[in-house]
């Protein structure tokens, strides 16, 4: 993509009304536009990074072997009263009549829907474990929106619903949840902590929040700081070996962590003292295990191997994929703007010509774009008529972890020059080497 053909608003100076960090920087680098208070139009930039992390987490649910569908964002009220939730939800839910004068609700999630479109189809013990799973925008009124897509009312959320024939099983599907987390965030360059949390309005009593640690979190956290270092990293893991997948949530919950709702300062207290920590965090997450709350009241029911009818075993499970934009920005960044995590960027690299309008520093750039393209890398070339310095700006801002700079000194000695966004290092090399350097460092990303 050339940079005099894109559509990048970026702005000079900090906007007024953003308070934090990723509000300020999202709103600076083009990314997103306010409509009305907590809603948001996602410009072209916005949206690549938000496409990048849905594709992420697309990847993982179905490497846990779940299954994806589409709801609509609309539901009717009847469906909530059955569950007993219409009434008790409170003003986030915004309630709408249709010309029919039909109650309506847009949604703030999905248990309601998932478990009539269960009851529709399945009555069997046969067609079970079954887990669903959705990437759709979601609607609660906040009362006080603010800082950006972090506290919005309008949110594009991943939720995923599980339904199984006993309680085991269940949490088996809860156990599969964290796992299939835990390797997500770490694909976005993310370390978000597995806290036992409280369940409100979903209800349940086995729930944890995954929380990214960040000074403007909304979140106080207790934990001990040994959770920091777990990794999955490229370890395989078995989604269908229950004992496997247990194990590996027992790792990453041991440790204490916890948030405030649930703080036990007893069991606090018994860590070592230079491990204990107290910060804030920033929900990205939460996957609960609710048994039969709603099958129950909802008449979503299978027959047993033994002829009986019962309720089936459920669980939500929830990923805030706008959220998340903030929240990588919150924990990736210097004073110079985002640095993106080669995971989630929304170009791999950008090339930087300095002296545009000169025949080889043309020549060269084009063939770098070429070259990059070949290899399924789609790069970000600056192509405009201004000076260095205000190209290095846009391009500290938006953050892109890698750029190419070229310019005719470099190229009379053969070479351009690779920056690390993260690092501030450069290295001169010849055109084809930087671009198999390029390649070398996403190949691991894939």
């Amino acid at each position: 993509m050339r940079l005099s053909r894109y559509f990048l608003p970026v702005l000079k100076e900090d906007p007024k009304e953003a308070q934090i960090v990723s509000h300020r920087y999202m709103l600076r680098a083009g990314m997103i536009k306010q409509q009305a208070a907590g809603i948001y139009s996602w410009l072209p930039l916005g949206y690549r990074v938000l496409k990048r992390i849905e594709q992420i987490v697309h990847e993982e649910q179905i490497r846990a072997g779940h299954i994806p569908l589409l709801m609509p964002t609309l539901q009717p009220a009847d469906l909530w009263r059955e569950s007993g939730r219409y009434d008790d939800y409170g003003q986030e839910m915004l309630r709408i009549k249709d010309r029919h004068e039909r109650d309506m609700l847009y949604g703030p999630t999905n248990e309601e829907m998932i478990t009539d479109i269960f009851r529709s189809h399945v009555s069997s013990y046969k067609d079970l474990p079954l887990t669903l799973y959705h990437i759709q925008w979601k609607f609660r009124d906040e009362m006080r929106p603010r800082f950006g897509v972090m506290r919005g009312r309008e949110f594009f959320m991943k939720d995923g619903y599980n339904f199984d024939i006993d309680r085991d099983s269940a949490l088996h599907a809860y156990n599969r949840h964290m796992v299939s987390y835990l390797r997500t965030y770490e694909r976005m360059g993310l370390t978000a902590i597995p806290m036992r949390a409280a369940s409100g309005p979903i209800g349940g009593d086995n729930t944890h929040e995954f929380l990214v640690l960040a000074n403007t979190g909304e979140s106080e956290v207790f934990y001990d700081d040994r959770v920091t270092a777990l990794k999955l990293g490229d370890r395989a893991v078995d989604y269908d070996n229950r004992a496997e997948v247990a194990g590996v949530c027992d790792e990453f919950t041991t440790l204490y962590a916890r948030t405030d709702e649930t703080h036990d300062a007893a069991l606090f207290d018994q860590i070592p003292a230079e491990h204990q920590k107290v910060g804030r965090g920033i929900e990205v997450g939460q996957i609960f295990y609710f048994g039969t709350k709603y099958s129950e009241a909802m008449g979503a029911t299978v027959v047993t191997p033994d002829g009986s009818k019962v309720p089936v075993e459920m669980g939500s499970h929830g990923i805030g994929v706008s959220r998340l934009l903030g929240a990588i920005i919150e924990a990736s960044h210097d004073e110079k703007g985002i640095i993106w995590p080669e995971g989630v960027t929304p170009f791999p690299v950008g090339i930087v010509n300095l002296k545009q309008g000169d025949a080889a520093a043309d020549e060269a750039c084009a063939a770098l774009e070429k070259a990059l393209l070949a290899k399924g890398l789609e790069p970000l070339y600056d192509d405009r008529d201004e000076r260095a310095g205000a190209k290095f700006a846009t391009m500290d801002l938006i953050g892109l972890p890698w750029r190419i700079t070229v310019g005719p000194r470099g190229l009379q000695k053969g070479v351009v020059e690779l920056t690390s966004r993260r690092s501030g290092e450069s290295e001169e090399l010849s055109p084809e080497a930087a671009v198999e350097r390029i390649v070398e460092i996403y190949a691991a990303h894939r």
